[in-house]
């Protein structure tokens, strides 16, 4: 595709944020075109240049900050000093949006709050992360991933019932969070082109990870506030009926969605689950009824119950690892993986933007910049529209 193809090309987007939930937000607007400039420290930049998520690294940095800021430009500033922030101001200025996830009032400090700029910057759209909100008695908790889904309700959906809270083996408050702040961006772009006024995104972690469980989170509000009940075999869902869940087989795993119970144990040549007629035990007995399906699979290699169960469209797949995944036909033709150029030479691996406009995917070749390394460019694009 074409750079100026890109739906969000010509867009400049000036971003503060720092670890995940902000730059994710950021390297979306990135791979769908906009121009995403990184305010770095100078020195030592984003923190999230030395987070390791692993002792991989490349270039001597994180290869989670690679990741997640590939595509973008960095200028290096230090907010204390009153000309970085004036320039920065000036680079405001020309922006359509902006990008912060200080915790709530510190960034006012430097003026840069949304009320400091919103009367100069009338069409800028101002979008911030915050742990859990910007008023209330957490809002100075530190804001992270771990410590969200901690306090959410959300480690109490996963796992067997006799086993600790459980955590999302992802920093899925993080993510989401960068998914919804980039949904409220683009609804003020929309607007914007409508009426020509900017406006103010907020995100917070915990609201995105409780909006994360809105299904269940209804369902706990409306059936007189039980707590979910995780199962004792096989849970994969508190709120869901037998057989839903993952089981052994006699050579790996096999993952079982809805469908009836019934028709289950005659696909699987299981008389014992004959007998659950009624629907509503299913979930009554499930803990019965996943035990009896769990002995059961161990019997069979994890292909010769797929290949009874697919062909009869009974809700079921093989549970591969990313080794397993990679080698198959329907990952491949998905063409999910991109390789990212670095300055001075260097190249990685990483994955593409999920979305398709127009029947194209959307990749860039672009790497994470060093700190401070558009400062020059930056500085005269700048100094050319005073």
């Amino acid at each position: 595709m074409n750079e100026r193809d890109y739906p969000l090309s010509g867009l400049l987007v000036v971003d503060f944020s720092q670890f995940l939930a902000g730059p994710s937000a950021g390297l979306r607007l990135a791979d769908l075109g906009a121009r995403v400039i990184k305010i770095e420290r100078p020195g030592g930049g984003d923190l999230c240049r030395q987070l390791y998520i692993s002792n991989l690294e490349l270039d001597g940095e994180s290869t989670l900050f690679h990741s997640i800021n590939r595509n973008k430009e960095s200028y290096a500033a230090d907010l204390k000093n009153p000309e970085d922030v004036a320039t920065i101001r000036k680079l405001i200025g020309r922006a359509d949006v902006m990008i912060q996830n200080f915790r709530p009032g510190v960034i006012d400090k430097f003026g840069l709050g949304y009320s400091a700029l919103k009367s100069d910057h009338p069409r800028l759209i101002y979008g911030s992360v915050t742990g859990y909100g910007p008023t209330g008695p957490w809002r100075d908790l530190p804001g992270q991933d771990l410590l969200a889904q901690a306090l959410s309700g959300l480690t109490y959906l996963s796992g067997n019932r006799d086993q600790p809270p459980m955590p999302v083996g992802i920093a899925v408050a993080d993510i989401l969070a960068g998914a919804h702040l980039v949904q409220g961006i683009l609804a003020c772009l929309v607007r914007r082109s409508i009426n020509g006024c900017g406006g103010s995104v907020e995100v917070s972690l915990l609201e995105s990870i409780l909006d994360f469980q809105f299904e269940v989170l209804t369902t706990h509000l409306n059936d007189g506030e039980q707590l979910p009940q995780r199962g004792i075999v096989n849970s994969a869902h508190a709120y869901l009926a037998a057989p839903y869940g993952i089981y052994g087989t006699k050579d790996g795993y096999i993952a079982l969605a809805m469908g009836s119970v019934v028709r289950l144990g005659e696909l699987l040549e299981c008389q014992e689950l004959a007998r659950f007629i009624d629907p509503k035990s299913w979930f009554i007995e499930r803990d019965t009824i996943k035990q009896i399906i769990a002995e059961h699979l161990l019997t069979r290699t994890t292909r010769d119950w797929l290949d009874r169960l697919q062909v009869a469209d009974y809700w079921s797949s093989d549970v591969m690892n990313w080794a397993k995944l990679r080698a198959q036909e329907g990952y491949q033709v998905l063409n999910f993986e991109q390789q990212i150029k670095r300055p001075g030479g260097g190249s990685f691996w990483t994955t593409r933007c999920p979305i398709r406009i127009d029947g194209q995917m959307l990749k860039h070749e672009k790497g994470s910049p060093k700190v401070g390394e558009h400062n020059a460019q930056i500085q005269k694009e700048v100094a050319c529209h005073d």
